[in-house]
């Protein structure tokens, strides 16, 4: 369970930290914001509900089970979720400013917004199946959400009232191209953090667990 709630915590608030740094940046650079009100309004609905969601209440896999053993309130909300939020929210801001300014050098405005909105939400939903890709129900609620923002750009009328355009294939091309990097840096951490650091953190954990066991040991080794 603390595992899958900090997950769920990395994706909403790494999530949302992403949104507000690209914001901030894209501010910087055009002195007003890239995404409207509308449009971040939107990227919390489709992101922030169903697939965090999933996320948090999805079953634990029973090969795990040591994994599982070495989570904790401190373990799994301390440092590691410190790490697990700052690894959503540079992959997202990048992801996402990356896509907002290839749009901007071959499009108008609008539609590099409209780029920057999928790709920002693309991204997210992307860590997310990187995250929970075992789950059905992460699975089909992040489908969900990808069915219902290609549903809006593409829509007339229901494009405009979102402050956006319909998308051709270049300008999606451009925002899946982000979502697939978000997606396989997500997926590909876990493996070169074990490689990186061969001594894991539940490993550590287990050594501290041992060792008070190990204590009475050389008292009574001592006393006799």
């Amino acid at each position: 369970m603390w595992g899958s709630v900090r997950q769920a915590l990395g994706i909403l608030v790494g999530g949302n930290i992403g949104e507000i740094a690209f914001t901030v940046l894209g501010a910087a650079i055009t002195g007003r914001s890239p995404l409207s009100a509308r449009q971040l309004l939107l990227v919390n609905l489709l992101t922030d509900l169903a697939p965090a969601m999933a996320i948090a209440l999805r079953a634990p896999h029973p090969d795990n089970t040591a994994a599982l053993l070495a989570e904790g309130p401190e373990a799994s909300l301390g440092n590691a979720l410190t790490r697990d939020i700052t690894t959503r929210a540079l992959t997202t801001t990048v992801a996402t400013s990356g896509a907002w300014a290839a749009a901007r050098l071959s499009g108008r405005v609008t539609r590099a917004r409209t780029v920057a909105l999928a790709a920002l939400v693309g991204a997210q939903l992307g860590q997310t199946v990187a995250i929970g890709a075992t789950s059905p129900a992460v699975l089909a609620s992040s489908a969900g959400s990808a069915a219902v923002l290609v549903g809006i750009v593409q829509t007339p009328g229901l494009s405009q009232l979102f402050g956006c355009t319909p998308l051709g294939p270049v300008g999606w091309t451009i925002a899946g191209s982000a979502t697939v990097a978000a997606t396989a840096v997500t997926a590909l951490l876990p493996v070169l953090s074990r490689v990186a650091l061969p001594g894991s953190p539940s490993t550590a954990v287990h050594l501290e667990a041992a060792e008070p066991s190990a204590g009475p040991l050389l008292v009574s080794t001592a006393g006799s």
